[in-house]
């Protein structure tokens, strides 16, 4: 257990990150999700709006530190290939 102040502290801020780090994934894969949805569907629009929600949550994600920047370029990149596929 944490024993000085600054330890307590620290305890306490990751206790607050984690939940707003874990609220952030769900909803980058929640677009994620609406995209695959859309493509499995056969619905090339939706799918194209679907993307076009889905990549700015991924790159937010990026710059709070939630994903690595490979990591979500390389799902944008799956994402768009798939929906280019449909068209």
């Amino acid at each position: 257990m944490a024993n000085t102040l600054q330890a307590k502290k620290r305890v306490r801020r990751n206790a607050k990150r984690e939940d707003i780090n874990k609220s952030r994934r769900s909803r980058i894969r929640t677009y994620v999700k609406k995209v695959e949805l859309a493509v499995e569907a056969g619905n090339a629009q939706d799918a194209k709006d679907a993307l076009k929600a889905a990549q700015p949550e991924l790159m937010r994600g990026v710059t709070k530190g939630v994903l690595h920047k490979k990591t979500a370029s390389r799902k944008v990149s799956r994402l768009a290939k798939r929906v280019k596929a449909m068209s």
